[in-house]
């Protein structure tokens, strides 16, 4: 065996350390032998935080036992759980360097090599240098723990660390106190075994993926409704009011009846839900805010701190998150919906934002959320979502769609200045014209389309199939609709416009498709916060048509 094989089969996880100093020379060797790692496009990306103050161990010490009482409780087995409350772990404070081994995300504010498939190769450039300190500690003698059991936001708060610095972990530096038998620690307690030989699968054969083509422009088929929509007209028409008086609240209720097919429609079970993706145009400064922020804003709706969740709580909403192709790796265990297509589209100003399979599983993956929605006996599902770069997106498919200049489908977005406007109607105006593609719209929502627009046409799709109301948000989910009623005109009739935003386009698409918002609040947010804002009204249209009194029943003359 050579010594490298022995360096390599003898690195442990330490969790004991002895008093002795680690001397100045041996963890300059190993973060030397870090920097040595590769870095995926030479970003350089690792950063790493020396700790040695008391203070600050301390604290984090304290962070590791609150989140350890969450770990203990993780398992139902009452031996192992007694198990784990044994492990102790006093490396924090016992080990004499502590260190934080992190990733720099601002790296990928700018077109990155070895990123592109994913940004989590900037992670993975880390972890590696991770791997090659720990062998140079153990090569000379010394040892290094690390510590998961965190709440990163808070590790990151009490310690300053910028919002765009990922740290891996929290890392104990010392001499270990032992060899755990030659073993690993959990190991030598009977925790778990390690397997003797690596886990190894040999692919020879490639699946076909198989996706069914998209049909676009079925004939509208409309239904002889007449006798029913006399019902429902009268029944609205005998309220103790004058007729119209309750204005577009008799309209909706009168779409309510017909949606819902009952002269008692009843909102039940609803569902806001918001798709989430990136968009390669982002990285040509399209945006006032850079691309990562779609990753933030997703962790914020995680954490239930975004306006939407407010908005849902405060209206008995539930909120469902869909990652559709955000350029980051979520933990496994979020309380998000998988739908992920890639990591972010590809940038349209010099090529396709998706190939046509990846369109075509856009509308499946929508159709397939929105009907699982449907199964929890939810009637009533609202559409929003979160993209930096995607009013751009918006603004193209909106522009190709109608056939409305581009200058007119261009909005301020996020907030970008007069400059930056300028600026970024002349890189959408570019992108078109450097289009050579073909004319039909599955090309064209390939070419420019995003993530999670295509998702939200999709799940527009399948929510009129499954009798459903459809709340459309904003601009950006209005294009959404507007894709959705090319495939399929009936759409219209289970639609209902919230609001409209203050982004200049969207009043200009409203017209387009003769639709009559609700409120007009100046709301530029997104989310699908329009949806959440407006539902009250949509409550307030199904209470007066089912528990309103009639004239004849309450004994009011009608004239």
């Amino acid at each position: 065996m050579s010594y490298l094989d022995d360096i390599l089969k003898s690195r442990r996880d330490t969790r004991h350390f002895t008093a002795d100093e680690v001397p100045d020379e041996v963890i300059n060797k190993a973060l030397q032998a870090g920097h040595w790692a590769p870095s995926v496009g030479l970003t350089d990306a690792t950063k790493y935080y020396i700790i040695r103050s008391t203070e600050v161990k301390s604290a984090i010490k304290n962070l590791f036992l609150e989140y350890n009482k969450k770990a203990e409780a993780l398992t139902d087995n009452p031996e192992q759980k007694e198990h784990y409350k044994s492990l102790k772990l006093e490396a924090i404070e016992e080990a004499p360097i502590g260190l934080i081994i992190a990733y720099d995300r601002a790296v990928l504010n700018q077109f990155t090599i070895g990123t592109v498939g994913s940004n989590e190769a900037v992670k993975f450039s880390s972890v590696c240098a991770a791997q090659n300190i720990w062998l140079s500690l153990t090569e000379q003698g010394y040892g290094m723990g690390w510590v998961s059991i965190l709440n990163y936001y808070q590790f990151k708060k009490i310690l300053d660390l910028p919002e765009n610095i990922e740290p891996l972990g929290y890392f104990c530096i010392g001499k270990p106190a032992t060899n755990y038998d030659n073993q690993p620690m959990l190991q030598q307690l009977n925790w778990k075994q390690k397997s003797e030989v690596p886990d190894v699968t040999e692919i020879t054969n490639v699946l076909e993926n198989v996706v069914s083509n998209l049909q676009i422009n079925p004939q509208s088929v409309s239904k002889d409704q007449s006798d029913f929509t006399t019902l429902l007209q009268e029944k609205i028409d005998s309220k103790t009011k004058p007729i119209g008086a309750l204005g577009i609240l008799e309209t909706l209720a009168l779409q309510m009846g017909h949606v819902f097919e009952t002269l008692n429609p009843k909102i039940k079970s609803p569902n806001i839900v918001v798709f989430a993706a990136d968009h390669g145009i982002a990285n040509h400064g399209v945006s006032a805010y850079p691309q990562d922020v779609t990753r933030q804003m997703v962790a914020n709706f995680l954490e239930e701190g975004a306006a939407i969740n407010v908005f849902c709580k405060q209206n008995d909403i539930t909120l469902s998150i869909v990652d559709a192709g955000v350029n980051y790796d979520f933990p496994t265990n979020a309380k998000l919906i998988n739908a992920k297509i890639a990591k972010g589209t590809q940038s349209f100003l010099h090529a396709r934002a998706m190939s046509e399979t990846e369109l075509h599983l856009c509308f499946e993956k929508g159709k397939t959320i929105v009907n699982t929605i449907a199964e929890t006996d939810s009637n009533c599902i609202g559409f929003g979502e979160m993209g930096i770069g995607n009013t751009s997106t918006a603004a193209v498919l909106m522009s190709l769609l109608t056939g409305f200049p581009i200058e007119e489908c261009v909005g301020r977005g996020t907030g970008v200045e007069d400059e930056k406007l300028t600026q970024k109607q002349n890189i959408l105006k570019k992108a078109i014209e450097n289009y050579s593609g073909q004319t039909e719209m599955q090309q064209q929502l390939a070419y420019f389309g995003g993530f999670e627009i295509i998702q939200m046409a999709g799940g527009m799709l399948a929510a009129y199939d499954c009798k459903m109301l459809i709340l459309v948000d904003g601009f950006i989910c209005s294009v959404a609709y507007l894709i959705a009623s090319k495939i399929n005109p009936n759409i219209k009739r289970n639609a209902v416009f919230c609001h409209v935003s203050a982004e200049q386009a969207h009043q200009k698409l409203l017209n387009y498709l003769e639709a009559k918002p609700i409120l007009n609040l100046d709301l530029r947010l997104g989310e699908g916060t329009g949806c959440a804002i407006a539902l009250p009204i949509l409550k307030s249209a199904e209470a007066f048509l089912n528990e309103m009194a009639t004239f004849e029943n309450a004994g009011v003359n009608k004239k």
